[in-house]
């Protein structure tokens, strides 16, 4: 039976989209916690400007955002040859090994440690607590988590109903708009959601920086959405180069067909 499914070129183009996909989106979940200064990174001079009457405001991101230009990209791949239902399989299945993995990682951070050797083991390099760093590194707060998950999973369903809406209007054309327009609004809600639950609704932050976190964050979003378009019709290439013209026109006229019917 595995050997007849991924005989199929369209099957196991599928599974390596959908490894990326999970890979990446957990990838960035643990990642998350930390932040770092874009500005810096680019080597630039850090920002300074005042937003909604919030004062010295720059680019603080989480890393997070480092793997979900590779999310984007495989999300349109996906909804372009398998349709919208493919793209609503594996955002709840991602989904789930979301929570499997955080529930995972908290026994593990409650695990008993080794209060010998391990407990000291990274002293010399500036942890002389191991245990504390590993609870603190991978013993996301429950708002990140609550907060991050239901962004996620909304922001995946929205890009996934605009994306349906652009295709039925300009059919297999404009693979740019539809990439690029499902991206923009969708990163939009996926920042609002993420930043007001996890941190106006489930903690104590005022709305104003709230709303100036949502803004500057989804402004890198943006600018990754258009600079990566790009890279979408790179992967359609080399989707079509893997599976032959035919087929992989064949396979986007049933999925445009399919999400018709939905």
């Amino acid at each position: 039976m595995v050997h007849a499914l991924l005989a199929d070129k369209a099957n196991r183009l599928f599974v390596f989209l959908a490894g990326f996909f999970i890979a990446n989106t957990l990838i960035a979940e643990m990642i998350g916690v930390k932040l770092f200064q874009l500005e810096t990174a680019l080597g630039f001079t850090k920002a300074d400007f005042t937003l909604l009457g919030q004062e010295h405001l720059s680019f603080v991101l989480s890393v997070g955002v480092l793997p979900w230009p590779i999310v984007f990209i495989m999300t349109d791949v996906i909804n372009d040859y398998y349709g919208v239902r493919g793209v609503r399989f594996l955002t709840l299945l991602t989904t789930a090994l979301i929570i499997f993995a955080f529930g995972m990682m908290y026994f593990a951070i409650h695990m008993p440690p080794d209060l010998g050797w391990w407990i000291g083991s990274g002293a010399s390099s500036g942890v002389p607590d191991m245990q504390a760093a590993f609870t603190n590194i991978f013993g996301q707060s429950m708002n990140i988590i609550l907060g991050s998950l239901t962004a996620f999973v909304v922001g995946q369903l929205v890009d996934a109903f605009v994306f349906r809406r652009i295709k039925r209007i300009t059919g297999d054309k404009r693979i740019w708009l539809r990439a690029t327009g499902s991206t923009i609004i969708s990163q939009l809600i996926d920042s609002v959601v993420v930043t007001y639950l996890a941190f106006w609704v489930l903690r104590d932050m005022s709305f104003p920086l709230a709303t100036a976190l949502v803004l500057t964050a989804y402004t890198y979003k943006l600018v990754v959405a258009i600079v990566s378009t790009p890279l979408v019709y790179l992967a359609h290439a080399g989707v079509e180069r893997y599976l032959g013209k035919e087929r992989a026109q064949a396979m986007r006229d049933a999925a445009l067909r399919r999400s018709d019917e939905q």
